[in-house]
């Protein structure tokens, strides 16, 4: 398959473009696009064979549900059997932005699209492209992220290309995605909502919005589980680098000591080591090792931006091994310390 690439202006979208590329997932095609979190990969969510595509394009499990992503609230009653008070709620705190909610399906989407569920994950992206993309392929677009499954989002056309060139029809490239984390994952099939993914909209945030309890799913599915998950990220591994990556956690000296110890170690086996850690910490590391820095660790949104990035970079420049400092806090650090424990593969040191 010829990918085409083709790249858009938010600030002045080529609507020709744009419904080039509508037409092709109405006609059952794949399109890669931008959306604030990460870029997505696109395909008509009320036709199972175009679902059936994703999976085969990421090698994604087909028990990994996929995201339906709307660009208009009122198209949420075609796809979902009811809608509760408290998605009404959140959809008017949250949406369009980097919020995905679960609701129990109605007839029309397809059991492909769900990974075989009763129940269907809905976005509303705010990112003005995805927008206009979502509206011009006919309302309904299924989107997992961008990459081939197992390796990190991307969160630049770049790293599209190099997952998806020749598998998808076209890939359009609309820059660095704001986030860089994908959405919130929130559960309002239960009397509670419960966060199956976290990401920027924190707990808080959530609660705040509902005046209510909102609690965290705390089951933990191993690779080998028979159990189907119920939003995308809960059961394979995910994010991960080509380089064998280990978060070490602890006190901030012990931790910066025994990552220059272990890099040293492995520098004289004769591997390329990587670090990563924060502006306050980055030059506490031996000069020998390739440092990247998330931005300062006072500010957690920064890690959540760059750690995509950061994997990704990591792999072009060949790196044998990565260590990373761990990433404390309630908030967006959550969601940015799940997908590196995901990409660490649960390798994690206490020191």
């Amino acid at each position: 398959m010829e990918t085409k690439i083709v790249a858009i202006d938010e600030n002045n979208i080529d609507l020709n473009v744009i419904n080039e590329a509508g037409s092709i997932i109405k006609n059952g095609g794949l399109v890669a696009f931008p959306t604030e979190t990460v870029y997505g990969l696109g395909g008509d969510a009320l036709n199972k064979e175009s679902s059936k595509k994703i999976y085969d394009a990421k090698g994604r499990p087909s028990d990994n549900p996929l995201i339906v992503h709307i660009a208009d609230l009122k198209d949420l009653e075609h796809i979902v059997s009811e809608i509760p008070e408290t998605a009404v709620k959140l959809a008017d705190a949250f949406w369009p932005g980097p919020l995905t909610m679960i609701f129990k399906k109605s007839p029309t989407v397809p059991k492909e699209t769900t990974g075989g569920l009763d129940t269907v994950a809905v976005r509303m992206p705010s990112d003005k492209i995805a927008a206009a993309f979502i509206k011009a392929s006919g309302g309904y677009v299924a989107a997992p992220s961008a990459n081939l499954s197992g390796r990190p989002s991307p969160t630049l056309a770049k790293y599209v290309i190099e997952d998806m060139d020749g598998r998808v029809d076209m890939i359009i490239d609309g820059g660095a995605s704001f986030v860089g984390l994908e959405s919130t994952i929130v559960d309002l099939t239960e009397d509670t909502p419960v966060i199956l993914r976290p990401g920027y909209i924190t707990k808080e945030m959530l609660e705040n919005a509902l005046l209510t309890k909102v609690s965290y799913d705390k089951a933990i599915i191993d690779s080998d589980s028979k159990t189907p998950p119920k939003a995308p990220g809960m059961k394979y591994r995910h994010y991960a680098p080509k380089a064998d990556l280990t978060i070490v956690e602890g006190d901030n000296t012990k931790v910066i000591e025994k990552i220059n110890m272990l890099g040293r170690e492995q520098l004289d086996a004769g591997k390329k080591v990587g670090v990563i850690a924060t502006e306050e910490t980055k030059d506490k590391y031996d000069k020998n090792f390739v440092v990247k820095s998330t931005g300062s660790g006072e500010d957690e949104a920064n890690a959540a931006h760059f750690l995509f990035k950061i994997l990704r970079e990591f792999d072009d420049e060949e790196t044998d091994v990565i260590f990373s400092e761990s990433f404390d806090g309630e908030g967006v650090a959550c969601a940015t310390m799940n997908r590196l424990v995901k990409a660490a593969g649960h390798h994690i040191l206490n020191v």
